[in-house]
Order: structure tokens, then sequence, then C-alpha cells
């Protein structure tokens, strides 16, 4: 019998039964496992894939939709992955046209490597940003800024999703009431007894992923971060916009280098809702 063409098999929905055969892929990739946030994505979003008829995934993404459950008024697309064994035979192009067909008229958003940006190029999205990745142990300094934080209380989630909607512009309920059991701390930054930013590090490999973070300001942003290293042992990561040239000069003085940038690409609009300049680092570049 003869072996099917990749992009004439089936795309599917996937599933948290998928998450093995997604890290694997992942692995596959070169890149780390990730369980802990491949299941997240495939519960808070959509995941889409290719089975390969000789076991295991061909391709996957995730799709992460904001807004209106019926209606949404955003989408982030992540995770785009294809297996060695089947890349550049258009396989990620198939996938990727499926899922922009399949989102309509809703506006898109990703956060595109170097090598994956002409592909998302090709598609029509277009670069509005950039992001940096910095990794690396914090070390704190007396003159660090003194704004208040603390963890996050049951309580606190009904300020932390309107001041998230606000600055992110759509409705991230669905992933924001998450964090709590996904991140190992949810901390908030406040002020007169009102939330003026909140941030989450939650673990993945041997780091801690700083995001999202959100924050009224530059110091209440530099506050949170420290805030997190402080109940750590690991190295943190995060990914900061670069517009935020202070906070990124602030967190290289501190012990954290850069690593890599990732454009920020949209699809349908010409750049993303909200207030950039509230909105320091995503929750992970996967999903915004």
């Amino acid at each position: 019998m003869p072996t099917p063409i990749p992009t004439a098999l089936p795309i599917r929905r996937l599933t948290l039964r998928d998450l093995t055969a997604c890290a694997d892929l992942s692995e596959n990739r070169g890149w780390p496992r990730e369980e802990h946030k491949w299941g997240f994505l495939l519960t808070a979003g959509q995941g889409y894939g290719i089975d390969d008829p000789e076991g295991g995934l061909v391709a996957a993404c995730v799709v992460t939709r904001y807004g209106p459950a019926e209606r949404p008024d955003l989408a982030a697309i992540g995770m785009v992955l294809v297996a060695e064994r089947h890349a550049r035979q258009g396989i990620g192009r198939h996938l990727m046209h499926h899922v922009v067909e399949s989102l309509g008229t809703v506006p898109l958003t990703l956060h595109a490597t170097p090598n994956g940006r002409p592909l998302y190029e090709e598609l029509g999205f277009k670069a509005t940003g950039r992001a940096e990745m910095v990794v690396g142990r914090f070390t704190p300094r007396a003159e660090d800024p003194q704004v208040a934080t603390r963890a996050a209380t049951a309580e606190d989630l009904p300020a932390i999703l309107r001041l998230d909607e606000e600055v992110f512009g759509s409705d991230r309920t669905p992933l924001i009431t998450r964090l709590p059991a996904f991140a190992d701390q949810l901390r908030v930054a406040e002020e007169r007894g009102r939330i003026t930013g909140y941030a989450a590090a939650w673990p993945n490999m041997h780091t801690h992923v700083v995001g999202p973070l959100i924050a009224r300001d530059t110091p209440t942003a530099q506050a949170l971060i420290a805030s997190l290293a402080a109940r750590t042992d690991r190295p943190l990561r995060t990914d900061i916009d670069v517009r935020h040239e202070e906070l990124l000069a602030w967190v290289t003085s501190r012990g954290l280098e850069s690593v890599a940038f990732n454009a920020v690409m949209t699809y349908g609009m010409d750049e993303l809702p909200g207030d950039w300049q509230r909105r320091f680092a995503p929750l992970t570049v996967a999903a915004g």
C-alpha cells in the first residue's frame, strides 16, 4: 500500500490524550518536551494535528481564542511544529492554511522565530512588533524599586481579570483563571488596596518563566519580577517587548542574558489591541 502524501493526511483536533505525542514532537525538533505547557495550552486552547501513519504526529499547533466564545475577537497561534523527517514538504503551510481558514475573519497573532517568519509572511501575516527572550539567574540590588507586592488570593481574581482585559484588549478569562493551578507563583502589586499589576512564574524545564507580566509602569514591573525571583532557586526566563528598553536594561544588569528575538506578527489587524505600555511580557509566546 503506497505511503500517503503528508499534505493529504487529515487534520484533526487534539486533546489531552495527545499530550505525549505533542511532547515527542517537540523533542523531535530539538525543543524541550514541555509537557506542563502543552497540557495548559491543550486545555485552555485548541490543538490541531496531523497523525503519522507510522505513529505519533506529523505536525501540530495550538490556537487560543479570546473574547466571547461564540464570536472571538482575537486568536493566538503557537507551538507550530513539523516532525524532522517531514520537514520542508509543505506540511506546516498546509496546517497553517487550515487553521487560518477555520478562524475566518478572527484577527490573529503569533510570535515567529526567524526560521518560521517567511512562511507566516507568505500566508499574509505582518511583523508589528518584537520580543526579546532573556534568561538567567536574577541578582537583586538594594536600589531596586520598593513597590509593594504580595501573593495573589482567590479574592483578587476578579480584579486581575478586569486589569488583564483592559491591558490586553480582549477577555482572556479561560486562560487567566487557570493560572493559579498552572503557575508556581502568582503575585500582585498593590497601592491603597488597588491592584496595579500582576505577574506569574510557571515551571518550564529548569527555569521559571515570568509571564504574563502586566504593570502600570516600569518600577512596578521590576518589583514584580524581583518578588518572583526572590521565591525561586531556578533561573528566570521571560520574553519582553523590546519597546520596554528600561526594563530590558534592568533585567540584564541583574543577571539575565539575551538569548533570542521573536517577531510579533498579526493577521487581519494592523497591531495588537490593548495598552502595550502596561503589557511587558506574554504568558507564553505560544498564547500571547
